[in-house]
């Protein structure tokens, strides 16, 4: 066998070895959130009933590689909070500027909160356990949540229930783990985000 015929085989082997490479270690890919198509809806419950309202996403990104999830962050604009259960004007606005007050959000000095991505874990299909940093009111705690995120070349869906204890973030006001004789006046320590995040493929990657 002469040189030129044993250099020819070794190409082919390093060419199918650098395919196979590429294919098992896809390029990153980055994603912008779709602040539009992105959903976020609240739900408070208190002794004698609940509340539920919306919230918008302000802005976001993330990079996956293949179905994994690399790192991600998304921001909520808080001062976008409306209440959707009250239909009288008054008292609608009354409820929006109290939980925009200091006894909730505190939205003129905090006016945004935020998310970062620790870790989107695969479970089975398209279920994943996602853990991050939540902050709000400059207070940030790591939370995780089960999410089913869906990708394909032009875009990323992921929705989640989050379950959020306000307490932990300096939102104390008719906590009954802080206030005696609250009666029905009591509202739940906790609240729920039911979350629908849209994110685009950017263009060039």
């Amino acid at each position: 066998m002469n040189l030129q015929s044993t250099i020819k085989p070794l190409a082919w082997i390093a060419l199918v070895l650098g395919l196979s490479s590429f294919l098992d270690h896809p390029a990153a890919e980055k994603f912008q959130v779709d602040t539009k198509a992105s959903t976020l809806v609240w739900k408070a419950k208190k002794v004698t009933g609940e509340h539920t309202g919306t919230v918008q996403l302000s802005a976001g990104d993330f990079t996956a590689e293949g179905k994994s999830i690399k790192q991600g962050n998304f921001d909520i604009n808080l001062t976008s909070l409306t209440v959707t259960d009250v239909s009288n004007p008054e008292a609608n606005a009354k409820l929006v500027g109290h939980l925009k007050g200091e006894d909730f959000f505190g939205v003129e000095k905090y006016p945004k909160a935020g998310f970062v991505l620790s870790s989107a874990t695969p479970k089975s299909g398209n279920d994943y356990l996602v853990k991050g940093k939540l902050t709000i009111k400059g207070i940030t705690h790591d939370i995780e949540f089960p999410a089913v995120i869906v990708r394909d070349v032009k875009k990323i869906t992921a929705t989640a229930k989050i379950t959020i204890d306000r307490t932990k973030y300096d939102i104390r006001y008719r906590s009954a783990n802080f206030f005696e004789n609250l009666g029905d006046k009591a509202i739940a320590d906790e609240f729920e985000l039911d979350l629908t995040l849209v994110a685009l493929a950017q263009s060039g990657t």
